[in-house]
């Protein structure tokens, strides 16, 4: 199945192209890859808030803490589906509005809807990447897949 399924806009803006080469390293289990896409100041809030990935709400500093968060919320997913129905790019920003379906070990897995915020410098790096999303909604949506 397709990693990255995209039925928004594909009008180019630099924020959306980072938010898609993302989406394509987590897909792919590529975190070297990832980090290079992050400024080497940039923020990760995902969730935005406190949560059992950041339980100050400070968000994820940095590659060394960007680093420390895929060990935490990326590293055990066996593999993630993400799709995305809108996109809003505005300024240096893209707002976009979407499901990412985690699959877990032992055949679980979570969908997690939400609003993904990327926000970009003139290189095209990330500076801040913020996932509006509420931890319940997605707990309530984990279910065995079926084979």
């Amino acid at each position: 199945m397709t990693a990255v399924i995209w039925e928004a806009t594909t009008v180019e803006h630099p924020a959306r192209t980072a938010a898609l080469a993302s989406m394509g390293a987590v897909s792919r289990k590529d975190k070297a890859g990832w980090l290079e896409l992050f400024a080497a100041d940039g923020v990760v809030e995902d969730p935005v808030g406190k949560s059992p990935f950041d339980p100050d709400g400070l968000g994820h500093h940095g590659h060394d803490g960007i680093s420390a968060f895929w060990d935490k919320a990326i590293a055990a997913v066996e593999r993630f589906e993400f799709r995305i129905a809108d996109s809003f790019a505005a300024g240096d920003e893209v707002a976009n509005i979407g499901t990412i379906t985690a699959f877990l070990p032992g055949g679980m897995r979570i969908d997690t809807d939400g609003v993904f915020v990327y926000r970009v410098g003139d290189d095209g790096l990330i500076r801040s990447m913020r996932a509006f999303w509420e931890l319940e909604r997605a707990m309530a949506t984990i279910r065995q897949e079926r084979r």
